[in-house]
């Protein structure tokens, strides 16, 4: 067994990778980016070592710069994760060359399934049948459209080298193709330097599930049952469950006999995990690739069977046999998993940033994290911020832990899909085990919006909790003034205005104060509020219209982020002579423009200053979280000035590209 092992990468998975080897007594060294100085994971590890500058390609897509930490900190094992470097031969070349093992299996088993074009050629000779498509090396864009229509409309486009989403596009209509060849090859290029394409007849009623599978080096390999992850959006997963619900037992043998029979083609020595799509019509089931490493939804597999799969790699690479046979693993009732993600989910799953005011997390469930209060989310790595993993008796109990779970989870700052999960997991659909990849624009097909809130509480809720803490601790001329303006004389109350926003919406409410008591009188009526501060901080106790309640908040000087209700975000506050004053003192009366709509890289600019464009034409291409966002210009007109290039990074709002009428 090994003393010392470097984890190359970051975020939860590294914090898991962390978990095991203490538990095996294994010394670990974490490896960070200047993005990720301060990350959960670096914290946790007994040595941390820098290795770059924030972008991946610079720090973490540094094979040179992971040996040369491993070198230096004594290390015997390099563990890839998942992601990142996880599926390099650079990396396993320069591990073998300087005696480090390497966490994963042998670089001709990634050799031979990396590709997925070789994979599904290597899948047929096993008599593994996969999808109907075109995986040939002619790669003209003109071959793959003629191909794409030979197949017949609707097809998936997607890339071979690829993986976790990137570089595929579904396409229905012919006037479509090009497009998408173009930006799935630039897509695959960008993400993995090869550009290749192959393509797929998309099945109409799909469900995506892969059996796990494990081999060790004398020639043994078991499966580990399968699980089922349709929920997707974009093509990335967002819950998984073990086992896959609704299987015929004659279509749950055929996952796993077809996934032992690749793994044994390629004489699989590792963890890897052989991904199906199933006709949820016919139960017909057909190969999609195999993914050579552990997967990001290992702990569904974990819960149901009761084994450390990373320990298994662990002991797999150190040159042990598999620790069970198969008649020793056995299934135990049924897990979920939720993939909690930085993003926007009701505006189409857009990545967000920005620093976590408050991480609480419930109790009764397995939480895989990489983040806790305090920390940064950047816009250079994955969105994903942790896993909430549920087990039960049965699919339903497990279900039910996991959402409700979910409802008592609260993070505060960059926004998250939770909202979005709560109500996935309790739709009649996902409850029954129907759930195809189509579940998500066949549920919601104007795309997924929020529970009805209480706008009038919650503003008045946000309003006093601010009051109450900032009055005595406000900055600058006007919390000069604070005491004076809001408590009256004689024991009457003191009224103060303040100007709200959230997001593009704005309001002026007045509020009036007597001692701890709050009456807040808004556009839609009045609510009488009282604040109590208890010792936490960011758990307030009030009392709302008579109902005592306790909700999670933080405040600062310019606002409270807030979860209350449905709704959990952030409002920002400011004394209204105050907001008048900035806004009249920043008014310009900028015309039309492009700005990015979150920090990340200008990956591509399409105009140049003096075309015409029209409204919604693709402008620029931003480049945020690994994914590829078109930047549209929001109305016709001249471009009258190109503020941006290729390569630069932007900040959230920055001007890129500015537009006069015409």
């Amino acid at each position: 067994m090994f003393d010392t092992l470097l984890i190359a990468n970051r975020g939860e998975i590294a914090c898991r990778i962390i978990r095991t080897c203490r538990k095996l007594g294994i010394r670990t060294v974490a490896v960070y980016s200047e993005a990720d100085r301060d990350a959960l994971h670096v914290r946790l590890a007994d040595t941390a070592v820098p290795i770059g500058p924030a972008p991946a390609r610079e720090s973490y897509l540094r094979a040179d710069r992971i040996i040369d930490a491993a070198l230096k900190t004594g290390a015997q094992a390099i563990h890839p994760g998942y992601g990142f470097l996880s599926e390099r031969l650079d990396l396993i070349a320069a591990c073998e060359a300087n005696g480090i093992a390497f966490i994963g299996p042998s670089a001709s088993a990634i050799e031979a399934m990396g590709d997925k074009i070789r994979s599904k050629q290597i899948a047929r000779n096993a008599g593994v049948p996969g999808v109907p498509g075109y995986d040939g090396a002619e790669q003209s864009p003109e071959t793959l459209k003629r191909e794409a229509l030979r197949i017949g409309l609707p097809v998936m486009v997607k890339a071979s080298a690829g993986g976790g989403g990137k570089g595929i596009r579904k396409v229905e209509a012919e006037v479509d193709l090009d497009a998408a060849i173009a930006t799935a090859s630039r897509e695959a290029e960008s993400a993995f330097g090869d550009g290749r394409l192959l393509i797929e007849k998309f099945v109409t009623r799909p469900r995506h599930v892969e059996v796990q599978v494990a081999g060790d080096r004398r020639g043994n390999i078991v499966h580990l049952f399968e699980r089922d992850c349709s929920v997707q959006r974009s093509n990335q997963k967002l819950l998984e469950e073990a086992p896959a619900p609704n299987l015929k037992p004659e279509a749950r043998a055929a996952l796993h006999g077809h996934a032992l029979k690749l793994a044994r083609a390629i004489a699989y020595d590792n963890l890897g995990t052989v991904e199906f799509l199933v006709d949820a019509m016919t139960q017909e089931v057909f190969f999609l690739e195999m993914n050579t490493r552990l997967q990001v939804e290992h702990p569904v597999t974990e819960a149901i069977t009761g084994l450390d799969l990373v320990e298994w790699q662990i002991r797999i690479a150190a040159g042990e046999t598999l620790p069970r046979r198969q008649d020793e693993i056995t299934c135990t009732g049924h897990a979920i998993e939720a993939r909690l993600t930085a993003e926007r989910a009701e505006e189409g799953f857009r990545p967000d940033t920005g620093t976590i005011a408050l991480w609480r997390e419930p109790e009764g469930v397995r939480i895989d994290s990489g983040v806790e209060t305090g920390s940064t989310v950047s816009p250079f790595y994955d969105s994903m911020l942790a896993k909430i993993i549920a087990h039960g008796p049965d699919r339903d109990a497990a279900r039910r832990r996991l959402a409700d779970s979910l409802d008592h989870m609260t993070v505060l700052g960059p926004a998250t899909i939770r909202p979005f999960l709560v109500d996935a997991l309790r739709q009649p659909v996902f409850a029954r085990g129907e759930a195809t990849t189509l579940f998500i624009g066949e549920t919601w097909p104007g795309g997924w919006r929020p529970s009805a809130e209480d706008r009038q509480s919650r503003d008045a809720l946000a309003a006093a909790i601010w009051l109450a803490a900032v009055k005595p601790t406000m900055a600058g001329p006007w919390g000069a003034l604070a005491d004076f303006r809001l408590l009256g004389t004689a024991g009457k109350p003191g009224a103060s205005h303040l100007a709200l926003t959230h997001g593009e919406h704005s309001k002026r409410i007045k509020i009036e104060s007597l001692g701890d008591v709050f009456r807040v009188v808004t556009q839609d009526g009045a609510t009488e509020v009282s604040v109590a501060v208890g010792a936490d901080p960011t758990r307030w106790p009030v009392l709302l219209d008579g109902q005592r309640l306790t909700v999670d908040a933080v405040r600062d000087e310019a606002g409270v982020s807030l979860r209350w209700g449905a709704f959990e975000g952030r409002i920002g506050i400011a004394l209204a002579v105050a907001a008048e004053a900035a806004a009249r003192e920043g008014s310009g009366g900028a015309g039309d423009a492009v700005r990015a709509t979150m920090p990340g890289t200008v990956a591509a600019i399409h105009v140049r200053e003096g075309d015409s464009v029209t409204a919604g034409q693709v402008v620029a291409v931003l480049e945020s979280m690994k994914l590829f966002i078109d930047l549209k210009s929001p109305a016709a007109g001249i471009v009258a000035r190109v503020a941006a290039k290729p390569g630069m990074t932007a900040a959230a709002g920055e001007l890129l590209i500015a537009l006069t009428p015409g």
